[in-house]
């Protein structure tokens, strides 16, 4: 690929980032191990572990590392049950997410900040109903030093020290507004050795606005996200468990579909105190996700490679992002979990 090919793909995905941001035509911020980032997905996930008291989870996703700038995303979390022993047949979640996103070259920063609480009722012994909802303060700069427009091609290439008149458009390089969500969650606990959870939400409930624009001039209105999904836990021996997943998210008119499963293999007999962990995925028209893990304890490594199958195939410096996430599981002191009344595939 020629210099002014790069230089063109490159202007093309930073611009592409900017458009979306301004006019919230594509996904929000999202990792392929949207699993293994709950509160990201649904408020009500916040406090729903069947299989301890609290969790703390950090994720990284880097995107087009071959490029000069490559798409870095992170985030932390961390969710806890309250009043387990207070109410009856119930408990609060509470948890807190901080995600952090910087694209492009002119280095588009998204931070955002989230607080959710959720309600969680044993219907019976067998099913789970869980309410949540989750509100936060989301902060966006841009560095348009690093920019570079049409009226500054000259004839060569993008002269930065060009003047621009694009730069009137906009009136202030960051933006800064409240986003609420709320979700909806349903579990299914059929016996030890099988268990379905599924929810729904909708993210960007208040449809706040996001622009670097006047807002007077541009309708810059987030859409409404609706997210659903679905996923299981199938213990099939003493070695082995499978977590078959599907995820649905909708904004605007941009869809994404996931498939796949997780799976889990026991390597230190009764107490399951080491796993190996494995799975693959597929998200329509983009790519195929495989990933390998490992658990010692509580504590839980996954790292995944997204093989591009969309038609960013034909630049190999644009098809390729990986991840790592690291998740710890704890459980109350005083308590080993025996005693819990959710029932669910375990070593």
């Amino acid at each position: 690929m020629n210099k002014l090919n790069q230089i063109s793909i490159s202007l093309f995905c930073t611009l592409y980032l900017v458009l979306c941001t301004f006019y919230s035509f594509s996904q929000d911020l999202h990792f392929s191990q949207y699993n293994n980032a709950p509160l990201l997905i649904n408020p009500a996930n916040t406090g729903f572990s069947p299989d301890c008291d609290f969790r703390i989870g950090i994720n990284s996703r880097t995107q087009w590392a071959a490029t000069n700038v490559p798409y870095k995303t992170t985030s932390a979390w961390g969710d806890a049950q309250l009043f387990r022993n207070k109410l009856e047949n119930g408990w609060l979640g509470l948890g807190a997410v901080v995600l952090s996103d910087v694209a492009g070259t002119g280095n588009l920063t998204s931070t955002k900040t989230y607080l959710n609480i959720a309600y969680h009722q044993l219907i019976d012994d067998n099913n789970l109903l869980s309410f949540g909802i989750g509100g936060g303060l989301v902060q966006k700069r841009i560095d348009f030093d690093k920019l570079t427009f049409n009226d500054q091609w000259n004839g060569k290439f993008f002269d930065i020290d060009v003047p621009t008149a694009e730069r009137s458009s906009f009136i202030a390089n960051n933006a800064s507004y409240i986003d609420l969500n709320a979700g909806i969650n349903y579990a299914w606990f059929a016996s030890d050795n099988f268990y379905l959870n599924t929810g729904i939400s909708v993210m960007h409930l208040n449809m706040p606005a996001e622009t670097f624009f006047n807002p007077n001039t541009v309708d810059a209105r987030l859409s409404r996200r609706y997210n659903f999904f679905v996923n299981a836990s199938v213990k099939v021996n003493d070695a082995l468990i499978l977590n078959p997943h599907l995820y649905y998210s909708k904004i605007s008119t941009s869809e994404e579909t996931v498939i796949g499963f997780n799976g889990q293999y026991n390597l230190s007999g009764e107490n399951g105190n080491s796993q190996l962990l494995f799975g693959i995925h597929y998200r329509n028209n983009d790519a195929v996700f495989p990933s390998v893990g490992y658990q010692i304890g509580k504590l839980q490594l996954n790292f995944n490679y997204d093989a591009t199958v969309s038609t960013l195939t034909n630049y190999s410096n644009y098809r390729s992002a990986y991840e790592l996430s690291i998740l710890w599981k704890g459980i109350y002191g005083g308590r080993d979990g025996s005693e819990r009344a959710m029932r669910c595939p375990g070593f």
